[in-house]
């Protein structure tokens, strides 16, 4: 990494006004919803394009689905590699130079996935094109995390923070909207063959074009990384922070990010992107239907995350980390014995689980970003936060798939609580962050 400062082109003149909240937010959060649109379409049709890209095994056909989320499942895995990497360009060179880095990345990902050939054609070359795609896209999300993360933190005004940070994951959820949106459509466009054949892929196409208006949205950005002097007092270059500094220096706190982050990444992915399948498998629903219920439970999610935001600005983040893992350490277990083939009984589900989740997404950037510095608050938070995600989150889709396959699919629900489970005694131990000011 160099070690010049960053861009002074990229940051206000000084005595220039804080920029606009309202435009800050618009920068982070469109091109935050175009990246995880690209990342999210994977998953919701898999189901399709399962077959097409890997072979069948002798008399089982869940084998193409197993083997595309494990795929899915390798991309979480460059998520940390994206963190740390991702993190340090924001940390040394600006959050901005970072986040138009990150949204390349993920369209020319999303692009490779479109054109990604299939088994029959050329073999084992097409599940190895899908792969390397979700490996450049995982080192995509896991840099945007770290630095729009940071970024919206930085960008809120005092007393905001936990209102800015709702936004993460308001814009994620517009994202996986698009995602199943465009599945939902062309679903019902065109016949299960049609999808199966051609349809996936313009799902793909559309992400890779949205990123392109992303990549010109995020171009007017201020950035928030704090200015450093170019030299010390004896006229010697200012020290940009070393790629392992955070862990190096700031151990304990890592430890504090994976804690904080397990329980939550695999209720997350589990209610978010797993649970349509789940039903598909375990309850025989219907996949139109599915995708159905999920586009609309994740409405609802969207539009209560700045209300989590606002109540953590008033009352503290403990409360409504706590809250959020007891809540599905006690109710995980009964709650995903619920899902049916009925189409009430699902969204049902999907909302109750959503409102419990939001006790840790609409404040998850902001209590991240309150345990570091500011020198290291990107590359700090983004490789253990995307190390557990690659662990937990990314793994859930194909734990609860392989349980169902070897016979016990009622073990994921437990899964699910153990892992709350062990994040609520981390927030028990957790300081109350939100009164404090933002180190740096």
């Amino acid at each position: 990494m160099s070690s010049t400062p960053p861009i002074a082109e990229d940051r206000a003149p000084e005595g220039d006004h804080r920029p606009s909240p309202l435009r800050q937010l618009a920068a982070a959060s469109v091109g935050n919803t175009v990246e995880w649109y690209d990342w999210y379409a994977y998953s919701f049709l898999a189901v399709y394009f399962a077959d097409q890209v890997f072979p069948k095994g002798a008399g089982n056909s869940l084998v193409p689905l197993l083997s595309s989320f494990a795929v899915f499942a390798v991309g979480f895995f460059m998520r940390p590699v994206g963190g740390l990497l991702m993190g340090a360009v924001a940390d040394r060179r600006g959050r901005r130079a970072a986040l138009t880095l990150t949204i390349l990345l993920m369209g020319g990902g999303s692009l490779l996935v479109a054109l990604t050939p299939t088994y029959a054609a050329t073999g084992v070359l097409a599940p190895v094109v899908l792969v390397v795609a979700r490996l450049v896209q995982g080192l995509s999300v896991g840099g945007e995390f770290a630095a729009s993360t940071t970024f919206l933190v930085e960008s809120a005004g005092p007393g905001r923070r936990g209102l800015f940070s709702s936004f993460q994951y308001v814009s994620t959820t517009l994202g996986q909207l698009l995602a199943s949106g465009t599945g939902a459509l062309l679903a019902a466009l065109l016949t299960e063959h049609q999808m199966g054949q051609w349809g996936w892929r313009v799902a793909f196409l559309v992400g890779a074009l949205l990123s392109l208006l992303g990549l010109w949205i995020r171009s007017g950005a201020r950035e928030t990384l704090p200015q450093t002097p170019d030299a010390d007092p004896a006229g010697r270059p200012a020290a940009r922070p070393g790629l392992f500094e955070g862990l190096r220096r700031y151990p304990r706190q890592s430890l504090l990010i994976c804690g904080i982050t397990a329980g939550g990444t695999i209720a997350y992915y589990t209610w978010t992107t797993y649970l349509p399948t789940y039903a598909q498998v375990n309850a025989g629903f219907d996949k139109g239907e599915a995708l159905t219920v999920g586009t609309l439970s994740l409405v609802f999610f969207a539009l209560i995350q700045p209300l989590g935001g606002l109540l953590s600005d008033r009352i503290g983040r403990k409360p409504l980390l706590l809250t959020f893992a007891l809540g599905f350490a006690v109710l995980a277990v009964p709650l995903l014995h619920l899902v049916t083939d009925s189409f009430a009984s699902l969204l049902l589900v999907q909302c109750a689980g959503l409102v419990l989740l939001t006790g840790y997404t609409s404040i998850a950037a902001a209590v991240n970003a309150e345990v570091f510095p500011a020198r290291v608050r990107a590359a700090g938070i983004g490789f253990p936060y995307s190390l557990t995600v690659a662990l937990f989150g990314g793994t859930a889709p194909y734990v609860g798939t392989w349980f169902k396959q070897v016979g016990h699919p009622d073990l994921f629900p437990w899964y699910v609580a153990v892992l709350c489970l062990v994040s609520f005694f981390v927030y028990l131990a957790l300081p109350e962050t939100a009164r404090r000011p933002l180190d740096g």
